[in-house]
């Protein structure tokens, strides 16, 4: 999609109310609702990480989004593609303020080039007992993606065209510390498999640009 029209319609989702659980339950795992059960004592004292879906214009003025590969790592997220962020750090004034250092800090985007035009819906994430808080933003400028070695394995650029096409969304199986294997709803974007919490809020992410759209 042409980011001049991108830019015309997206500011619109400002003012729509999140589709919050109904999109997210679309992609969330068949035993999330029995991890979140399990877990309700511990979601009072969860820890905060704050998130970035950041979309931009290529070279080509098409609309992208960004996300990343993980590196493989003794942890629940190895190898895993998520959207940049982390967690909330002593010096960050707030949630926003985290997800953009870690924009900046994972792939290189400056935190004064993006806006940022929505709080998403908060995600609790059972297996590392973090509440996530996902933001959407972007940039009017091509960036220049800077990874960051140590944490970030490979930067994945993926067009809105191909994430709203509905031939992303799979079944697919995976191995979980619940289960030895499950079948989860996933996207299949770039040829990477996305699940879990990222396409949780992946989902919500493209109900509400499809309905400014």
């Amino acid at each position: 999609m042409d980011f001049n029209i991108f830019l015309k319609s997206v500011p619109k989702i400002e003012n729509l109310e999140l589709p919050g659980e109904v999109s997210q339950i679309k992609m969330s795992p068949p035993y999330r609702l029995e991890l979140m059960e399990q877990n309700r004592v511990l979601m009072k004292t969860a820890k905060q990480a704050a998130v970035l879906a950041l979309f931009y214009p290529n070279k080509h003025n098409e609309t992208h989004l960004i996300l990343i590969l993980r590196k493989t790592y003794k942890g629940v997220h190895s190898a895993q593609v998520g959207f940049p962020g982390g967690k909330l750090e002593e010096d960050d004034t707030d949630l926003q303020m985290a997800a953009l250092r870690e924009t900046y800090e994972e792939v290189g985007v400056p935190m004064d080039t993006i806006n940022v035009l929505k709080r998403m819906t908060p995600m609790y994430i059972p297996p590392s007992n973090f509440t996530v808080q996902p933001f959407f933003g972007m940039t009017h400028s091509i960036p220049n993606f800077i990874k960051q070695d140590d944490e970030v394995e490979d930067l994945i650029e993926v067009s809105l065209s191909h994430f709203l096409d509905e031939s992303t969304v799979i079944q697919t199986s995976v191995p979980t510390s619940y289960e030895v294997n499950v079948e989860v709803p996933a996207f299949k974007l770039n040829d990477h498999v996305v699940w879990g919490a990222t396409a949780m809020m992946l989902s919500e992410i493209k109900d509400l640009i499809k309905k400014v759209l």
